[in-house]
């Protein structure tokens, strides 16, 4: 089977920790863990090696304002992806990778783990280059790390394609995914407009929920309407009406005593494919619904099974 449609958990299964996934966090937290508690402590000659690393991988201005320090280095061009697995702090990669997963975790078990990636790092690239030729129009910008970019593209896929999903601020406080991405993303834009020195690489936030949003709009044949409905439209889609979803559920054997048999027209025919292909879509209508009510973990294992091989054809 093509890797595009594998499915991350077992026997194509729910997985809570998916590939891509796990991945980003084992190498942020390797990173992190390189550059602060063993390079740190080291030097050659006058250099400390974690500030040498910083100065190399993080991502530095190319033009503009800078602020000026002992962490500002040359601009590298393979900074724009290597930044991305750099973190200030503990309180920074915390956040982000328990945003990732919370956020991705699903995202990666619908689309499968390779389209994942591929959206993950178009945003952190997106980031990027917004930070680089977009932020010194409003203020002055140093050296930038952070998966936040990334995040807030992940942040933002997830409120489109589960609008009204109830998202429990600080555990407590119910919030629709849509209302939610409209409330982060207006904060990031005031912090813009205001031209508050934070610190916070505000641009690049919105450059990645940007991103990914185009991102979304080219490829999201399947995706659900940001506002009103939570089903799924063919209209667009690749989806053919001859496609089928395997054989139907066995029905118990029973005696046949007397048949009838008769000739069938055409339109004969084609009624009963069109009833069909209805009752299909249908079905499909209801497994979306419920899991965009509850999630993936809510469906049967024979829901999931036509989730999966609807969101093959769509492919």
């Amino acid at each position: 089977m093509n890797n595009q449609y594998r499915r991350p958990g077992l026997f194509g299964g729910f997985s809570i920790f998916p590939p891509v996934i796990k991945f980003l966090l084992i190498i942020n937290a390797g990173v992190f863990l390189l550059e602060h508690f063993f390079l740190s402590g080291l030097r050659y000659g006058d250099t400390n090696l974690g500030v040498a690393f910083f100065r190399l991988f993080s991502l530095q201005p190319i033009f503009g304002t800078a602020l000026k320090s002992a962490l500002s280095g040359p601009f590298m061009p393979w900074q724009i992806f290597t930044y991305m697995f750099m973190h200030g702090d503990f309180t920074h990669l915390f956040f982000n990778m328990f945003a990732l997963w919370m956020f991705g975790l699903e995202l990666e078990n619908l689309w499968g783990s390779k389209k994942f990636l591929i959206y993950y790092t178009i945003c952190g690239l997106g980031a990027a280059l917004a930070n680089l030729f977009i932020a010194p129009f409003f203020s002055t910008v140093g050296p930038t790390v952070g998966a936040s970019g990334s995040v807030y593209g992940i942040l933002l896929a997830f409120g489109y394609l589960f609008p009204n999903r109830q998202i429990y601020i600080y555990f407590l406080i119910p919030l629709k995914a849509k209302y939610l991405v409209i409330l982060y993303m207006a904060l990031e834009v005031f912090a813009v407009a205001s031209q508050s020195e934070t610190g916070i690489a505000h641009v690049a936030h919105l450059g990645g929920a940007v991103v990914g949003l185009i991102y979304l709009l080219i490829t999201g044949r399947n995706r659900m309407t940001f506002f009103n409905s939570n089903k799924l439209s063919y209209t667009n889609s690749s989806y053919s009406q001859k496609s089928q979803y395997g054989q139907p559920d066995p029905q118990p054997q029973q005696k046949i005593y007397d048949a009838e048999f008769k000739d069938l027209k055409a339109s004969d025919y084609k009624n009963e494919i069109d009833l069909k292909q209805q009752a299909i879509q249908d079905k499909i209508d209801n497994i979306l619904d419920k899991l965009s009510k509850s999630g993936y973990q809510s469906l049967t294992d024979e829901e999931k099974r036509v989730l999966f091989e609807e969101s093959k054809k769509l492919r």
